[in-house]
């Protein structure tokens, strides 16, 4: 039920919680995420991360966001997807003008799940729901795609500026 990992990340019926405050500060975005992914490795599931723009500038909200959704995908791995491998994704993305925003992708190769039915209707979960909820409030979008044979994919984009 419950399992400690050397980066005090604790896995408890599923859901992934840091033990201690994230210091987005020391970490930065991407390593308090990587850190989140410590019991999934301890499963066997292998993780990549990948973040190109490591040592961006994140406003506190932006990042916490980005945190708390990433929690919600990879606690949702961890309970249900059956993968064997992840991939973590946090990259800038510049359009024309002056739009700047921030993407995480998170994709695995597990058995995938009716999106629809996950969030919408009375007997779906609240996590998938509640991300999408707080993602459109600040001015980002959230896509999901899943299905048995290619597992599940979840972008996040938030705008920086």
């Amino acid at each position: 039920m419950k399992s400690l990992t050397s980066d005090d990340v604790v896995a408890v019926r599923g859901v992934l919680t840091d033990t201690h405050p994230v210091d987005f500060y020391a970490l930065g975005v991407a390593g308090a995420i990587d850190r989140l992914a410590s019991p999934l490795r301890e499963r066997g599931i292998t993780v990549h991360l990948e973040a190109p723009h490591h040592g961006m500038e994140v406003d506190r909200k932006s990042a916490t966001l980005l945190y708390r959704a990433a929690q919600e995908l990879l606690s949702n791995i961890h309970k249900y997807a059956e993968a064997s491998s992840v991939t973590i994704r946090l990259w800038c993305v510049c359009r024309s003008g002056d739009y700047h925003a921030i993407q995480l992708r998170v994709t695995d190769d597990g058995g995938g799940f009716d999106v629809e039915a996950a969030t919408h209707g009375r007997h779906s979960g609240m996590g998938l729901r509640l991300m999408r909820l707080a993602v459109t409030s600040a001015g980002g979008q959230l896509r999901i795609e899943s299905s048995p044979a290619t597992g599940t994919s979840a972008t996040m984009t938030l705008p920086l500026d």
